[in-house]
């Protein structure tokens, strides 16, 4: 699904260059040709958007003003939070040689380009990365899913919060992430184990199938937790989402052992009401939403939500 979202929208290239001759140039070849340009003015920067926005392709100038270019590139192919798939193009207007080229493809670039460019020959190259790394994805995306199911497993679902995360950034949407456990009245996780686990996940992933919104990303990130990645949805909008899932969850019979047994969920959540102006990336949203649900389960009976901005503090 998320390479056919990609298909639909012009392709993302973030521009690096402190330098604004240089990168107005770039734009000049790269808006006709049908490219969206986002701008980055330092290295520090740079590695930011790369993160948040989770562009196509990255066009970065080694002489950045506070972080060299192939400094850059490596700390962002050594980042989980970036995908490793992403091409970049390292340019440079100083020296060029045998040695520059082969530093910057030790840390991660596609490729090493002197300036003037030329711009018929980048845009080829660009096309030709582009559809490299559109193949890369679909290969990728097909083993990203839960069978048990028919959700998203951790790396899918990973993956996929950065290209909702990308879209919230680009607009300035909300953004919610929802991690939650299911409750099964009267039965304990653990001492049940992978028959109570595989139940509860076929009931999360019919449940979600039936009542979850299209726009939202739903999947598995442990035995028994399960997270939702949503789209233009405030801190209200996530609580109606924990409310709706809980509804569903009591109308969908769930029989284990011979007997029905009623199951509600727990949920943690963290959201923002502007994404790009929010300093946090979406694996970062994820992982606070899980420590507020851990925080909600280390008080025994309690709400059936809450807010990282809830959790108590670690004294």
């Amino acid at each position: 699904m998320a390479n056919r979202e990609r298909a639909n929208r012009p392709p993302v290239v973030l521009v690096c260059n402190d330098q604004e001759w240089s990168a107005r140039s770039l734009e000049s070849i790269l808006v006709p040709s049908g490219y969206t340009v986002l701008r980055a003015y330092t290295g520090q920067q740079a590695i930011q958007r790369a993160r948040t926005a989770q562009p196509d392709l990255i066009i970065l100038d080694a002489q950045m003003p506070d972080i060299h270019g192939t400094e850059v590139c490596r700390t962002l192919r050594d980042d989980p939070r970036f995908s490793s798939t992403t091409p970049i193009i390292i340019t440079t207007a100083g020296p060029s040689g045998r040695a520059q080229r082969l530093e910057a493809y030790r840390a991660g670039a596609w490729e090493f380009l002197g300036q003037p460019l030329d711009g018929e020959a980048l845009l080829l190259k660009l096309e030709t990365f582009l559809r490299s790394k559109v193949e890369v994805d679909r290969i990728r995306e097909e083993t990203m899913m839960d069978p048990s199911t028919g959700l998203y497993n951790m790396r899918g679902l990973t993956r996929r919060a950065r290209e909702i995360a990308s879209e919230a950034y680009r607009r300035r949407h909300a953004l919610a992430c929802v991690v939650f456990s299911p409750d099964p009245s009267g039965l304990d996780l653990e001492s049940n184990g992978l028959e109570l686990h595989l139940g509860l996940a076929g009931l999360v992933g019919q449940v979600f199938r039936g009542s979850g919104r299209v726009s939202d990303a739903a999947g598995r990130v442990g035995p028994s937790e399960f997270a939702v990645v949503a789209p233009a949805t405030r801190a209200e909008g996530a609580v109606r989402l924990v409310e709706r899932l809980n509804q569903s969850m009591e109308a969908t019979p769930f029989a284990f052992q011979g007997r029905e047994v009623r199951v509600r969920i727990r949920a943690g959540y963290c959201a923002v009401p502007d994404f790009a102006a929010s300093g946090i990336d979406a694996v970062e949203m994820l992982l606070r939403a899980t420590t507020a649900l851990r925080d909600l389960q280390s008080d025994g009976p309690s709400p059936a939500i809450r807010a990282f901005e809830q959790v108590s503090p670690v004294i």
